[in-house]
Formats: structure tokens, sequence, C-alpha cells
């Protein structure tokens, strides 16, 4: 897994509506700025994430790239909801709707039918999504046995759990069931609630972290402001000071602040990639070339110093 992967909300019209030439344009961007590893869910776009990431990646050699997807929200047909958008921020044709399924039978065939959307017969990596919205015990409970024969199988190389939340994380690192934890916006410059339980659990169980969410939904992305949104939601006085502080000891050392951002997970050796979306060629070309270069250890020194890292 390489150290940056691309997520593929975008590509499913997340927020914003694209045309297929459009998607591939982002893909073929990732691909010629060395990008190998692709984040995917049937969740983004309804599918559309997946059938677009499917007919990119048809054109590549298998043994050349890392493909996760997700399963927890099956897709069923939803009939007359093609007169209305998809309700959970999706720009699509709401002609499928997600039905809560973290059952072995759930499990299975939402998998199967991403591989479908995919043209895969295998990915390398299946994440629980999401479980704590629905229930988290039985969603691991279920869920986690399901992915282990799958993994048992062939059809998967490791499986985890994805989410925004440190409780459903710290759940599956203790559970003795995954090999990586997808953890969306809770290792990052501006939240780091990972760090207390859940990563050193990691580190004493060998579970893997993929850091994704690096910006926590645009707020790190470029210089902090009270239009910045936190999580997709707009950013609350305590996070923006706090954004705005790390941005300001970022600009003495001349490293913007989405470069400090990309950097800051991978630091912590549990960290193996960190994943970022991007809805222009030109940001996923930036987030490579920043990746590419190492900020001083000072700055970290520096951030250390005003208490805005652990570690």
């Amino acid at each position: 897994m390489s150290d940056l992967g691309y997520g593929c909300a975008g590509i499913g019209n997340h927020r914003l509506a694209m045309t297929d030439e459009q998607a591939r344009a982002l893909l073929d961007a990732a691909w010629e700025n060395g990008i190998r590893h692709f984040d995917t869910a049937p969740h983004y776009g309804l599918g559309l994430s997946e059938r677009r990431l499917g007919a990119f990646l048809a054109t590549k050699p298998r043994d050349e790239y890392v493909v996760s997807t997700k399963v927890g929200r099956v897709l069923v047909d939803n009939p007359g909801g093609g007169d209305a958008l998809d309700d959970e921020g999706f720009v699509v044709p709401a002609v499928t709707r997600r039905v809560w399924d973290f059952t072995e039978d759930g499990v299975r065939r939402g998998l199967a039918a991403s591989l479908e959307r995919l043209g895969l017969d295998r990915v390398d990596v299946v994440y629980l999504h999401d479980p704590e919205r629905w229930d988290l015990d039985r969603g691991l409970g279920d869920g986690l046995p399901a992915l282990a024969k799958l993994k048992a199988e062939g059809v998967t190389g490791q499986v985890g759990v994805g989410s925004m939340d440190t409780a459903a994380l710290l759940a599956a690192a203790r559970s003795g069931l995954v090999d990586v934890l997808m953890a969306a916006g809770r290792y990052t410059l501006a939240d780091q609630s990972l760090a207390a339980e859940t990563l050193p659990v990691c580190d004493a169980e060998g579970v893997a972290v993929v850091a994704a969410a690096v910006f926590n939904g645009g707020l790190l992305a470029a210089e902090p402001t009270r239009e910045s949104t936190f999580d997709y939601a707009p950013v609350t006085g305590d996070v923006l000071d706090r954004a705005r502080r790390t941005a300001a000891v970022c600009a003495r050392f001349g490293v913007p602040l989405a470069a400090a951002a990309l950097h800051f997970p991978l630091r912590h050796p549990a960290v193996v990639s960190v994943v970022a979306g991007g809805v222009e060629s030109s940001q996923i070309a930036a987030n490579a070339g920043y990746l590419a270069t190492e900020p001083p250890e000072a700055l970290w020194d520096a951030l250390r110093e005003e208490g805005l890292v652990t570690g």
C-alpha cells in the first residue's frame, strides 16, 4: 500500500456532479502522479464511484494497484426514485437506496455487487463501513467474522473497519479480527482523538491504519477561514483557532498547511497510508508533490511546543 491513496468519493459525485470523462481525468491524474492505492465504496454515489473506478482499472495491470471497498450498506432497487436525487450528499438519481446489513449474507451480497461494479474477482481490502451508524456491537459481531471467511476464501487480502467514530475504531482494533483500520478525520492536524487509545492498541495488536480525510473536509487543505468546513460542516471557533495556529507555525517554516496535513499521520508507525480526495487534477498533483518533500523536523518540534500535535 503506497503512502498516498486516492479517495474516490468525489468520482461518485459527492456534492458536485461530474461527467464520466471528468472522473476519468482525475483517475488518470492520480495514476500519472504515482498513486496506486484507490479507495471506494457502494455508498459513494450509489455505486457510481465503483463503476467509474472499475472502468479505469480495467485498463491497468491487476498487480500494479491496491483497491479497497466497503460493506454494510447494500444497494437495493428504489422504484420511482429516479425522479429524485440521492439524499446523502451525492448528486445522482436515487434509483437505488442503501439498506444497512452487516450479516454474513448482507456482507457477501454487498461485496459480490461491488466486485461486479468494479469488474474484479477480488479486492485487496474490505472494510465494514460505519457500523456504529447502525448497531456497533451487532455490526462488528456479525460483520467481522463474515469478512474473515471471505479473506480465507481469497476474495480479499485484508479486512477491517472504516469509520469516523473513535469508539468503533477502538472496538475493531481490540477485536483480534482486523488487519487494518481506515480512520476518517480522526488522526489529523485538527483532530488527533485516535491517538489516546486506538493507536496504542493498533501498535500492540499489529493493526495497520489508513488515515483518510486528512484535510477534515477542507479545513486543512488551504488557509483556514470562517468559511472553511470541518467534517463537511461549518467550522467552530475552537477548531478554527487551532487550525489557524497550526497554519501559522507551518508558515514560519515555509511549509504549506496541506503538506503538513498529509505528512503528519505518516509519522506514526501504525499508519501505512494517507488517503485524500480531489476533484481537480491540480489538487491530486499537488498532494503527490507535497508528499515527495519531507517537512523539517523543526516544524514538528514547534507544533509540539505549541501543543498542536501529539507524539
